[in-house]
């Protein structure tokens, strides 16, 4: 698969975004990790404004954005223009993200959700593509 995702977390997602990178490499997904790289105390919004200008800047096609709850982070990134970030707690979801919100960044939140439903979130949220039609207006109205 030749897509790149730029991924970020703070403390509380170190773990899971250390197992979503080896997870995605053995996908043969190009993953750019933007921090942090520790499971030291970490502000998420840093990692989220990281992420969702790669994002907006086209250095990626998708992020993937891993906190506690998932809340804080999705509410930085989702502070930029053109991006739509999903927190996505399991496959179903992060399928409808795409499908009829066309996001471009999923948000994982790392105690809430297991590793294996997060590679299913991931798996499907950069496969499934936007359905357009019923949804292109009110994606339209989502920035303004």
């Amino acid at each position: 698969m030749s897509i790149k995702v730029c991924i970020g977390s703070d403390h509380a997602g170190f773990v899971l975004k250390k197992e979503l990178i080896d997870w995605m490499k053995s996908n043969s997904i190009n993953v750019d990790d933007r921090g942090c790289f520790s499971d030291d105390r970490a502000d998420y919004p840093d990692y989220a404004h990281l992420v969702a200008l790669d994002v907006v800047n086209k250095k990626c096609e998708f992020g993937v954005l891993i906190c506690g709850s998932g809340n804080g982070i999705a509410m930085s990134a989702n502070k930029h223009k053109g991006i739509r970030a999903a927190l996505c707690w399991n496959e179903e979801i992060a399928i409808l993200a795409r499908q009829h919100n066309d996001a471009n960044i999923l948000v994982l939140p790392a105690r809430y959700i297991n590793t294996e439903e997060a590679h299913k979130c991931v798996n499907r949220f950069i496969s499934e593509k936007f359905e357009g039609g019923r949804h292109e207006a009110r994606v339209k109205k989502i920035d303004v």
